[in-house]
């Protein structure tokens, strides 16, 4: 019997399948950067309304001590649409309070002119001041410092730290803005038109405003106040009325020098 042959299939290679063409291949996902939410501007001058009063500085009768002429070494002057506080004679102390001006909630600004300051020679204004010894002021210091006081029976209570500030040029000459923010029991100050600080306190609740200079060291000082204006204020704190956190201690004042 014949066998019949059988054919041996050699298995052909398999072919490697070529790879896919990605034509667009996908970008990187970036990763996407925090979104931060805008936050508003704080308004330093909240409540600020119309103009309430506007000081042209023309009569010296409408301001304590004031006259138009010089009597001596040192002076409270009005002339040129300026009151000018003069010391050429230290130690003393000058002030001068607007008469029959009443206010409770108010912004005051004024433009002070500085031509002679050395040292730790003080200067400043007074806002809701009964009188020379019974009302808060901003004290100014030569060297360039600054603080809130309240001046009551003749002793000074600090409501707040000397702060040094670059709108606050150490020394003479120099020009700066003085603004007082009073609402309720919180005061602010602003120098140049930018906010300073905060201070709060309950004794005094309205009054006048004016100007000081205690003047002790030998080339005394000359200040110059003009362009007084009074805005009013309607705004009550939302939060609770705050008070210093601590008990400044009363320094005496010396005696006024008429």
């Amino acid at each position: 019997m014949n066998s019949v042959p059988v054919q041996t299939v050699t298995p052909t290679q398999t072919s490697t399948p070529s790879p896919t063409i990605v034509w667009f291949p996908p970008s990187a996902t970036p990763t996407p950067y925090p979104t931060f939410q805008p936050t508003a501007t704080p308004n330093r001058l909240p409540g600020l309304g119309s103009l309430l009063y506007e000081e042209n500085f023309s009569d010296p009768l409408d301001w304590t001590n004031a006259r138009t002429e010089s009597m001596g070494s040192n002076n409270v002057l009005m002339t040129g649409n300026r009151l000018i506080l003069s010391a050429n004679l230290a130690p003393v102390i000058l002030s001068s309070l607007r008469s029959g001006l009443i206010l409770t909630d108010f912004y005051a600004e004024t433009l002070l002119t500085l031509n002679r300051c050395q040292g730790r020679d003080t200067y400043g204004m007074y806002f809701r001041a009964a009188s020379e010894t019974q009302a808060y002021r901003l004290a100014l210091v030569c060297e360039g410092q600054m603080r809130v006081e309240r001046v009551r029976g003749g002793e000074i209570y600090p409501l707040s730290n000397w702060e040094t500030s670059g709108d606050l040029p150490p020394g003479a000459p120099a020009q700066v803005k003085i603004g007082v923010w009073v609402a309720g029991t919180e005061m602010r100050i602003f120098l140049n038109d930018r906010y300073q600080f905060t201070v709060f306190d309950r004794v005094f609740q309205s009054g006048s405003l004016g100007y000081f200079a205690n003047v002790r060291s030998e080339i005394g000082l000359n200040a110059s106040f003009s362009e007084l204006r009074v805005f009013r204020v309607s705004y009550a704190s939302p939060t609770p009325t705050q008070t210093p956190s601590r008990t400044p201690s009363p320094t005496r004042t010396p005696r006024l020098t008429p």
